[in-house]
């Protein structure tokens, strides 16, 4: 679960894998605090949480937006 506040874009820190059948997945690199270093050294993408959005349950798609090329 993502967890986010309606009002404003939000950029999470994460890792897109793809599992056995294929398929993208991604998943946050753990608390999301400016400070925290070793969420972005873990990740490969961005979260994009738009405006509107709040919680994110898991199996929701979600935007990403990959560091450099495909993962």
């Amino acid at each position: 679960m993502l967890k986010k506040r309606p009002g404003r874009i939000e950029f999470q820190r994460g890792m897109l894998v793809r599992d056995a059948h294929g398929e993208y997945v991604v998943t946050a690199t753990g608390d999301q605090g400016s400070g925290i270093l070793s969420s972005m050294v873990n990740a490969n993408c961005f979260i994009v949480l738009g405006m509107e959005t709040g919680r994110v349950e898991a199996g929701t798609w979600v935007d990403v937006e990959p560091f450099c090329g495909i993962v």
